[in-house]
């Protein structure tokens, strides 16, 4: 394997709606036990069930390497209240939380909340957009060493390393600064499903992870070339924007799983891909067959780590903890 480019693999672990965390709990320790980078727990405004984000922060402390990432729907909802609930994931994960981006375009959707009428996709992924942009600035605002935590002095924070953001949106505004703490990754990771085109104009510009939705190796491959070639236009590194296609699975026996494994170890010794976002169709019974059967193979072909080398998400996908723009700039507002 090289040693500058890693296979990564992930999964879904959604479905009908449990309200036993238990349930949660039991899957993404078997993700961890396949090494998986990191499983996701889609969400909506348009189904009944448990928030994502805090069912996973209840996971959260009954794993220990595996990231996780829930999907954190953007329109609706505050942005300062978004990225603190994403940065107090991280800490509770100790640094292995990241955030599925995504939109709500219906009128029902919108009639839940009573606040604004249903916007076309390309608003609505603008929105999305800044509300990233403005997360990366408020989990900023707090200084690695903001913290003093003197009870002889009853000095908890230095105040010189607390910055506001003062962020204006076309739909809102944010002075900040946060109130939770820079997150243990700096940066918790961004993951958007890049497969339509307004949602790509948004990862492109701010996700760490662009998941494209395709079974086949030509699209995957021309996809992950135009989201580097447009990443590295808007002056980003294209290295540090992985493209995982998104593959629904249904492995019904361990040949299927075997298949699996050829599948995705051509599409990533091709190039087509940096790896797969696994959405199998029964989430129990196909991602035991992949922990069991399909991630052994890749192993054996020197494609898949066999244990994870870091405890972060950061780590897991090969990226640095970002610096602190404020701190790097020198900001003392």
């Amino acid at each position: 394997m090289s040693a500058t480019r890693s296979l990564h693999l992930s999964a879904e672990i959604g479905g009908p709606a449990h309200y036993d965390a238990d349930h949660y709990v039991t899957l993404a320790r078997l993700a961890e036990r396949g090494t998986l980078d990191f499983v996701t727990l889609s969400d909506t405004f348009a189904r009944p069930g448990p928030d994502a984000l805090a069912v996973l922060s209840r996971v959260a402390p009954a794993t220990e390497r595996i990231g996780l990432v829930p999907t954190v729907t953007t329109t609706h909802t505050e942005p300062f209240h978004v990225s603190a609930a994403v940065a107090t994931l991280d800490w509770v994960s100790r640094g292995r939380a990241g955030w599925a981006v995504d939109v709500s375009s219906t009128e029902a959707e919108a009639r839940l909340f009573g606040r604004r009428p249903a916007a076309h996709d390309a608003e609505l992924w603008h929105e999305a957009r800044e509300v990233a942009d403005v997360a990366v600035k408020l989990w900023d605002s707090w200084e690695d060493d903001a913290e003093i935590r003197d009870s002889s002095t009853g000095r908890f924070i230095d105040r010189d390393k607390l910055h506001y953001v003062d962020f204006e949106g076309r739909t809102f505004s944010v002075r900040g600064p946060s109130i939770v703490p820079r997150p243990p990754q700096g940066h918790p990771v961004t993951v958007i499903d890049a497969t339509a085109d307004a949602a790509r104009a948004a990862a492109v510009r701010r996700a760490d992870v662009a998941l494209v939705r395709t079974g086949d190796q030509a699209v995957a491959r021309a996809a992950r070339e135009e989201i580097r070639d447009r990443a590295r236009a808007h002056g980003r590194d294209p290295d540090r924007v992985r493209v995982l296609a998104a593959l629904p699975v249904e492995l019904h026996t361990t040949a299927d799983a075997v298949d699996l494994a050829g599948l995705i170890g051509d599409w990533y010794e091709q190039g087509s891909v940096d790896g797969l976002h696994l959405l199998p169709g029964d989430v129990e019974r196909d991602l035991a067959y992949v922990v069991d059967g399909t991630v052994p193979l890749l192993q054996h072909r020197g494609l898949l780590r066999r244990f994870y080398p870091g405890a972060t998400l950061r780590e897991h996908l090969g990226f640095a903890r970002p610096a602190n723009q404020y701190a790097r700039a020198g900001d003392l507002s």
